[in-house]
């Protein structure tokens, strides 16, 4: 009897953990000639998703499923739920070499010998622009609407689209941007580009990074919100929630 009771016990543990299993959405792979390798993109489907509906689409950079992809997908899933934004799809892009990807190439030499592999943010951004953005709309049932997230180095490589490429996506949440790369040179050139949504966000996280972002934010006419509460380890999930509501 008290064998069968524990078997009974154990039954209904491992049918519980089976009922709370979930899925986020597919995990996709994408070859790009631009870079000469495959990316892993992790995917957040709305609840009922249905390809007889279109949504907007939120490109994560530092979107491995092990980085940010998790628990942004549950911000964009509670703050759906709660009717404080529109049901929407995210897109993990999963790092191979985040600082080659999200940097342009620096004329300080220190940084060229401390970060070999830097400089890749122009083919990167060829990549979101040809093949990542068309291969999403292909796959999914996707509306105009489309929002960048990046933090620190991907802060600065979405400062850099914006700058360089603005109507590839709607909205730009910007944290903790690491502007201070290559001297400033690319907070040099920032200034107010079109109809685009802009909001950049940084903590309590060193004298530079702050009075750069908050300069950022004023030469782009963007909406500045600081969360002197956060640092640079905190500040992500709270400047996205914020971020978030904010642009819908």
């Amino acid at each position: 009897m008290k064998y069968l009771s524990l078997i009974l016990i154990l039954f209904v543990l491992c049918h519980t953990t089976s009922a709370q299993q979930f899925e986020l959405g597919p995990v996709e792979k994408v070859h790009s000639r631009v870079l000469n390798e495959t990316r892993t993109l992790n995917i957040y489907l709305p609840d009922g998703y249905s390809p007889d509906s279109s949504y907007p689409v939120i490109y994560l950079l530092d979107g491995s499923a092990g980085e940010d992809f998790v628990h942004i997908s549950g911000i964009v899933q509670f703050l759906s739920m709660i009717g404080k934004m529109p049901a929407s799809i995210v897109v993990g892009i999963a790092n191979v070499d985040r600082k080659r990807d999200f940097t342009f190439p620096t004329t300080i030499e220190k940084d060229q010998k401390d970060f070999p592999t830097t400089g890749g943010s122009a083919k990167f951004i060829t990549f979101l622009e040809k093949e990542l953005q068309p291969f999403i709309e292909k796959r999914f049932k996707t509306k105009p609407l489309k929002t960048i997230i990046g933090q620190s180095l991907g802060g600065l490589l979405a400062t850099e689209v914006l700058l360089k490429k603005p109507a590839l996506f709607s909205n730009y949440i910007i944290v903790s941007p690491s502007l201070w790369w290559d001297n400033e040179s690319l907070l040099l050139q920032a200034k107010k580009t079109g109809k685009e949504k802009v909001f950049i966000l940084v903590g309590t996280e060193g004298k530079q990074m702050e009075e750069d972002a908050k300069k950022l934010a004023e030469q782009l006419g963007a909406v500045f919100m600081p969360l002197p509460e956060e640092d640079h380890l905190t500040i992500l999930h709270n400047a996205v929630y914020r971020a978030l509501k904010a642009a819908s």
